[in-house]
């Protein structure tokens, strides 16, 4: 199985810790792809001229993830600051607004393209400014999306023709909503949609059958990542197996190492 994924980067400050962790969706949903099995994994972004884009680079290398096609741009990488509830559940409270990647998007060239035929998935986010360029991508690969919180209708349907694999955050739907949710993306016909839902069990659909994964009592140390960790294993066990209860398994053991150690992959950094 061969993964791409093409947007955000930032370390997670932990204010509690005064330590910083490398993440962003699309680096998470990279390294635990490749320790999910994926055999081939790229990552294309923005880096900073920083010590923390140094940090996510090195990180990345010792992952086994390629970054060749990734551009550096002068000034800083995403620094979001993070504090922890009485849950253990992390809590952004903002951060920088002159990051590289507020300053500067991605736009693919035709070297970069072609290498995406290459690859079974191509994964972006919602904190990507890809939304230009997923025509380009979805003509070579089929496309991953994380929505995260993002469920007005008229973006989702900008974006939708694109799409096979659609995410969503929805843990601050009620039940009744959820399903309200469910039936407003039926139009949109995307291949599955995943709906992580907090503590509570994540909800995957496929061809109208809903699925819904079982949870298991873990001791939680840290949250972060835990939804982009889900995303990466299900993607690698789907695309191998095109089972949709073993690619929700494999999600899920993949979110519960996450859940067991600091940051998004672990590689902490003092501030």
């Amino acid at each position: 199985m061969k993964l791409i994924t093409v947007g955000d980067n930032v370390v997670d400050c932990y204010l509690d810790r005064n330590e910083y962790f490398p993440g962003g969706n699309c680096v998470n949903v990279a390294v635990n792809a490749k320790r999910n099995g994926a055999g081939t994994v790229g990552y294309i972004g923005i880096f900073a001229t920083d010590d923390p884009a140094a940090h996510i680079k090195a990180a990345l290398r010792e992952e086994g993830v390629d970054f060749h096609f990734s551009r550096d741009a002068f000034g800083i990488t995403g620094q979001p600051k993070v504090t922890l509830t009485e849950d253990n559940d992390r809590v952004f409270i903002g951060g920088p607004k002159d990051t590289v990647q507020h300053r500067f998007k991605i736009q693919l060239i035709p070297e970069e393209v072609d290498y995406l035929k290459q690859f079974d998935i191509c994964h972006v986010s919602c904190y990507s400014s890809m939304e230009s360029e997923l025509a380009k991508i979805a003509k070579e690969v089929k496309v991953s999306y994380d929505f995260s919180n993002r469920k007005d209708l008229e973006y989702i349907s900008s974006i939708a023709p694109y799409i096979s694999y659609a995410f969503f955050s929805a843990a601050e739907l009620s039940e009744a909503e959820l399903n309200e949710f469910v039936e407003s993306l039926a139009p949109f016909d995307f291949d599955i949609i995943g709906l992580t839902r907090g503590g509570e069990p994540a909800v995957f659909v496929h061809k109208q059958n809903i699925y819904k994964q079982s949870l298991r009592k873990i001791e939680v140390v840290d949250t972060m990542g835990a939804g982009d960790s889900l995303i990466a294993g299900f993607l690698t066990e789907y695309a191998t197996s095109n089972d949709i209860e073993k690619a929700i398994e494999k999600g899920t053991i993949s979110a519960e190492r996450t859940c067991q150690e600091y940051g998004g992959f672990g590689y902490p950094a003092k501030m």
